[in-house]
């Protein structure tokens, strides 16, 4: 039986760009099987949508807590979205 999927924005804050954040995030979805974008902002923070079954999004979200070596972060600010994503992209500074 498949599980239903959900989907979370993040919002992630502290030292987070210049680290390998994105593509190191691209690789981690990718591995839990996880939809969805994630992308620089020019205030510094990382933003990112994941998509999949609950229990993949909740590891994600685990892992956007603390991100690659090298990245200090601080908050992860999450909420309920209703973007729908295929595939997992880095994508353009925002």
């Amino acid at each position: 039986m498949e599980q239903p999927r959900i989907s979370r924005h993040l919002v992630i804050r502290g030292r987070v760009q210049g680290v390998g954040f994105r593509w190191t995030m691209q690789r981690q979805a990718e591995a839990l099987g996880v939809d969805g974008w994630v992308r620089n902002k020019r205030d510094g923070t990382v933003e990112s949508l994941v998509c999949g079954p609950q229990q993949a999004v909740a590891a994600m979200i685990d892992w956007a807590m603390h991100g690659p070596a090298g990245a200090k972060v601080e908050e992860v600010e999450v909420e309920d979205s209703t973007e729908i994503a295929t595939g997992f992209t880095p994508a353009a500074t925002l």
